[in-house]
């Protein structure tokens, strides 16, 4: 990628974002975001190849994709609440856009194949760092992979998000916890 100012390149990004957000993937075009960025369409395929790279760089620095910071609460069950409770307030913040964008995940196949290959790999280290702490505490007879249990937590809420709606209440959060994450956790850590 081409070198481009940061103050051009945020304004590009952030045009791209507004777009999304306000008529969709499918009807925005490159020329209505230089537009609205004050920037030339050179400039714009200069520095991303089309519309879906330069989709997938708005998601890829814009979305949190690692999972939240956790605190060290003492137990397994708290630290899990506590992530997961993060976990929901960032899909929550960003409701509109997502449920927009994995629509057309769906529908738009080269928008996701760009995705898959330039999505950033997830930062689990809170996730492992809890689950290694419950070992140690006995909580757990053994190792989880942090990377399944976290997809565990985000399908429960991709899941609400897509069927039921969003508030993601303290309810949802314990229901989640006690009830799927606890359980698939202290399953895979004696098998």
């Amino acid at each position: 990628m081409a070198p481009l100012d940061p103050a051009r390149d945020r304004a590009i990004l952030d045009a791209t974002l507004e777009l999304l957000s306000e008529v969709g993937y499918d009807r925005m075009s490159v020329d209505q975001i230089a537009k609205r960025a004050k920037a030339s369409k050179a400039t714009i395929y200069r520095r991303w190849a089309g519309k879906p790279e330069l989709v997938v760089d708005v998601i890829c620095r814009r979305f949190d994709t690692d999972a939240p910071p956790g605190e060290d609460t003492g137990s397994l069950r708290g630290d899990l609440v506590s992530i997961f409770r993060g976990l929901c307030e960032a899909v929550e913040r960003k409701h509109t856009l997502i449920i927009g964008l994995s629509s057309t995940l769906v529908s738009n196949q080269e928008l996701a194949r760009t995705l898959r290959a330039h999505m950033p790999t997830k930062n689990l280290g809170d996730v492992g760092a809890l689950l290694e702490r419950a070992v140690v505490r006995g909580e757990l007879g053994g190792p989880v992979d942090a990377g399944r249990l976290f997809g565990v937590a985000e399908a429960l809420v991709w899941h609400r998000m897509i069927f039921a709606g969003p508030p993601f209440d303290a309810a949802f959060v314990e229901e989640s916890v006690d009830g799927v994450l606890m359980p698939v956790a202290l399953a895979w850590s004696a098998g």
